[in-house]
């Protein structure tokens, strides 16, 4: 059988990724611990931004701007939402940026959820960091320069950070 499309994978030296698996009930509390180890930076791509999440992560994100940590929301445009959750969009980014936080507003089908810290640790998965609240969910958590720089490149972050 022939197929209209071929794709090897790159033969790899590396070792496996060592990687830890979280899900709704046991990722903030890690990552959380995370984000107050950050020292440089913190990148959080998440469509979704809810009231019950900007009470958990204000005081986390105050604490690394008060040392200097250069944060980046990547988020929908509030626009993009219906109802209630456009509302608390708007009041998050606003939030954001009050406290000096920059916010890139991401027209269309914005549906990534990832961060990137200190671009050493990357967390990807499927749930919303900055809205999660009742969903079933998965994410998972590598550490190493090469994973978040991958990521960071892949995703062309350098064209805004």
């Amino acid at each position: 059988m022939h197929f209209p499309f071929s794709w090897s994978p790159k033969a790899s030296t590396q070792p496996l990724v060592d990687s830890q698996l979280f899900d709704e009930n046991t990722f903030y509390k890690a990552f959380l611990n995370d984000l107050l180890m950050c020292q440089n930076e913190a990148i959080i791509e998440s469509p979704f931004i809810s009231s019950k999440r900007m009470k958990l992560l204000m005081p986390i994100l105050k604490v690394l701007m008060s040392r200097s940590v250069r944060i980046y929301v990547i988020t929908k445009k509030p626009t993009e939402h219906t109802g209630n959750l456009a509302q608390q969009s708007e009041l998050g980014i606003q939030q954001f940026e009050n406290m000096g936080v920059q916010v890139f507003l991401c027209p269309g089908s914005h549906h990534r959820k990832l961060a990137i810290l200190d671009r050493k640790t990357l967390w990807e998965g499927s749930l919303n960091i900055l809205s999660q609240t009742r969903s079933r969910e998965v994410m998972r958590r590598m550490e190493g320069e090469a994973l978040a720089l991958q990521m960071f490149n892949f995703l062309k972050l350098g064209r805004i950070i």
